[in-house]
């Protein structure tokens, strides 16, 4: 009989906006977004819980943040902060074990199955995990702790921010039955609108329907639905290992058509990508959008230059011309970009400000 998985997915709170609050008193308590110029074009990167009560989400327009709520304050990101935060919560998380699958900066899957520490309690490991993050960085956290990666991520979002969520082998039937089908990881809006006209508003809907008809109607993703709906998740935790490319993307919480809004978010994954590859004193010849839309459906594009890219906005002017040639039928829920084509930065470009 195979062994029964412990997963911890590890999620921070408001990560972005909780650094800013941390690191600048005088934003504590008050409603903040993390984002562009409400003035102009901006998009919000983060918003902090004293916000998000007014209805402010990442990804919708600093505009409308500012009406939903006019006291809001704004702050550009630090992406070079939220890195070296988020390499001190890595760290901590390789304390444990080194089974730690990051997603972004303020997430990662934590496979602690067979480790004897916490009485081998993986709900004591996660709480653990907590409170070493508050001590060492002042910031919180929130778990889930379940038998698979779906389950663990959805227990991480009931009882945030700063709580942990366990979601056992014995409950896991009753509550994957009750849980809106928007809850589950993988179902969008527009995919759950066409759930909703096949009569599926709940898991216990998605379960009675048949793989057959899931992926007659879905392709491979009714296969993926059909399964997470009768609790299975068979995917491992994949540590990190050396990679050929570094990159970074965001996936919106509502999806975008705007190709100004896009243009925005596409220019702070490049930032952030670009101080990535900077930090690891690294240059690169390619570049590399990526963009997946609303039915999960994805595109890349890719350009190389002769000579290495010298700054994130040198990177602009090809990204505009790479995302021109990208089909805009759908509404887009995730834009990435990544370097590769990499190479250890020569001494005369280390000795370059590559951000003047």
């Amino acid at each position: 009989m195979p062994i029964q998985r412990k997963i911890i997915h590890l999620d921070m709170d408001a990560f972005y906006a909780s650094v800013e609050q941390r690191d600048f008193p005088e934003l504590r308590g008050k409603p903040l977004v993390v984002g562009g110029d409400p003035k102009g074009r901006g998009v919000v990167a983060a918003a902090s819980y004293e916000v998000r009560k007014f209805g402010v989400r990442s990804a919708m327009s600093c505009y409308e943040a500012r009406k939903r709520c006019p006291e809001v304050l704004f702050v550009r990101p630090r992406f070079e902060v939220y890195r070296a935060v988020s390499a001190d919560i890595r760290a901590i998380m390789h304390s444990l074990t080194p089974l730690v699958e990051p997603l972004s900066l303020d997430e990662a899957y934590i496979d602690v199955t067979g480790l004897q520490v916490h009485h081998g309690s993986a709900t004591l490991m996660a709480n653990w995990l907590r409170a070493q993050i508050l001590e060492h960085t002042g910031l919180t956290a929130s778990a889930g702790v379940s038998f698979n990666k779906m389950l663990a991520k959805i227990a991480s979002d009931i009882n945030k921010p700063n709580g942990t969520a366990i979601i056992t082998p014995s409950d896991a039937d009753a509550f994957i039955s009750s849980l809106p089908i928007e809850r589950f990881h993988g179902i969008g809006k527009a995919t759950a609108k066409r759930l909703h006209a096949m009569n599926i508003s709940t898991g216990a809907d998605l379960r009675r329907a048949s793989a057959v008809v899931l992926v007659n109607e879905f392709g491979k993703r009714g296969q993926f639905y059909h399964d997470i709906a009768h609790g299975r998740d068979e995917r491992p935790v994949k540590a990190e290992r050396q990679h050929k490319s570094v990159g970074s993307e965001t996936t919106f919480q509502d999806n975008l058509r705007l190709d100004e809004a896009l243009l925005v978010q596409i220019y702070e994954q490049n930032a952030d990508a670009y101080t990535q590859m900077h930090n690891k004193q690294l240059i690169a010849y390619t570049i590399t959008l990526k963009i997946k839309y609303a039915d999960f459906s994805q595109i890349t594009r890719s350009h190389t230059l002769s000579t290495a890219f010298d700054s994130a906005e040198s990177a602009h002017y090809w990204l505009n011309k790479l995302f021109a040639d990208i089909p805009r039928d759908l509404p887009i829920r995730l834009v990435g970009v990544t370097y590769s084509s990499l190479a250890p930065a020569t001494q005369t470009l280390a000795q370059l400000d590559l951000f003047e």
